[in-house]
């Protein structure tokens, strides 16, 4: 597949929903912090309002992020705007809360695409039912950003309904795809296996069980698709798995993901 979001050199870099340690996750200040600390890829999730406006938001109710315990999608866009989406955001262990009363707002899906033009965008959708990847698809499209995002789900329904709407767009494995990959990959990839996807995007460990190994590598390259694991926060850990040949890291602390990639990654100096 051609895309603008696959053809930057590896490893691809992610602020997970920005810089998601610093800054209220999901929002522009966050997103505009990552993309200064030099990653090119941010990492986002998506609701619609009741009324089809899609949000940049990860729970299914704002209560743990502007501290109102109401369904995004059951509300109108005017009414889901109004919240202060710093409102919970806590340091100096939950003393202080620097961003409540801001004006920080979830933002939309085309706020954010249109704000970091040159930005790639991973894009997972939340929402199952009712169904929103047609709307997710057409503010993409409005904003001509259909080659520099990749469109993600955990639920292998909301990918079945995707991708025939959108065949030139990247998308990940649902779970139980990429429960088939590793089923593959784990009978020694004998036998036809015809990638769902261009990207497995997983945690290093699920159920105490290490998905992220040189096997599982070396299965994915062969399957032709990348491997980019979330979400790694600690420098050690980004250190062993940028060496042992990920494709792409998602972060909640990009700056530090910046530094130890540009420490892996540098060519070396004779």
């Amino acid at each position: 597949m051609s895309s603008l979001y696959l053809s930057l050199p590896r490893p691809r870099l992610f602020g997970h929903r920005g810089s998601s340690a610093a800054f209220p996750e999901n929002t522009l200040p966050a997103f505009q912090a990552s993309v200064a600390a030099g990653l090119p890829y941010l990492e986002l999730d998506v609701w619609a309002t009741q009324d089809g406006t899609v949000m940049v938001h990860h729970d299914p109710s704002l209560s743990r992020t502007c501290g109102v315990d109401l369904p995004l999608s059951s509300l109108p866009f005017d009414e889901v705007r109004c919240q202060d989406a710093g409102y919970t955001f806590a340091v100096d262990g939950g003393r202080d809360y620097p961003f409540r009363g801001r004006g920080i707002q979830i933002p939309t899906l085309e706020e954010v695409l249109l704000t970091f033009p040159k930005t790639r965008v991973n894009i997972e959708i939340k929402q199952v039912a009712p169904p929103i990847e047609a709307l997710v698809v057409e503010a993409v499209r409005r904003c001509c950003a259909q080659d520099r995002v990749l469109i993600a789900s955990e639920h292998d329904e909301v990918l079945a309904r995707l991708r025939p709407l959108c065949p030139e767009i990247p998308t990940n494995f649902g779970f139980q795809e990429t429960s088939g990959f590793f089923a593959w990959a784990r009978g020694g990839c004998r036998g036809p296996y015809q990638p769902p996807g261009q990207a497995l995007q997983i945690p290093s460990h699920w159920q105490r069980q290490k998905l992220v190994t040189a096997e599982a590598l070396a299965a994915a390259r062969h399957a032709g698709v990348e491997v980019h694991v979330w979400t790694i926060n600690m420098e050690a850990e980004m250190r062993a798995l940028l060496a042992l040949g990920v494709d792409g890291l998602m972060s909640d602390y990009p700056e530090l993901l910046a530094k130890v990639a540009d420490e892996i990654c540098r060519p070396a100096v004779f």
